[in-house]
């Protein structure tokens, strides 16, 4: 299976995150859970934590990062709540759905899930599912071209 790498050097990357509208959190649905996690943590340092309910993809230091630059509200926001090291979560490890190919998937960050949800359907698209859980609204959505991806409203109870 093809893997690529990208460096950053005079562009670096996504300069917002978790703000509507921008890149939220990347999932990962692997063939084989266990080979992944191994690989990642090694390659790139990940921590997963296994939440029982979902296997988290933290960064350590990620969250510092966020409130020096970008997000200075991240660890209030988490302070309760939250499961310990969220604020370093970049994404969910997980199996991939059966008969699917390993893949990544993509959550954005948005204000309003319904308005987002009916906006892509509007151009398009179509909402497969939608889900509320006790931190977040989220929409998973197919566009035009077939590539699904969430929109995920944070909204804590």
């Amino acid at each position: 299976m093809p893997f690529r790498l990208w460096e950053a050097a005079k562009r670096p990357g996504a300069q917002l995150t978790n703000a509507p509208g921008t890149w939220n959190f990347s999932d990962l649905r692997a063939a084989d859970p266990a080979t992944a996690e191994a690989f990642y943590s090694a390659v790139f340092g990940w921590e997963i934590v296994d939440l029982g309910f979902a296997a988290m993809i933290r960064r350590p230091g990620y969250g510092d990062h966020l409130a020096a630059t970008v997000d200075p509200g991240i660890h209030d926001r988490h302070a309760e709540g939250a499961p310990p090291g969220f604020s370093d979560a970049i994404g969910w490890l997980g199996a991939a759905p059966q008969g699917a190919s390993p893949s990544w998937h993509v959550t954005f960050a948005v204000q309003d899930r319904d308005g987002i949800a009916a906006a892509a359907e509007r151009l398009g698209g179509t909402v497969l599912s939608t889900e509320d859980t006790d931190w977040t609204l989220a929409a998973l959505v197919r566009d035009p071209q077939g590539a699904d991806f969430t929109v995920s409203q944070y909204s804590p109870s």
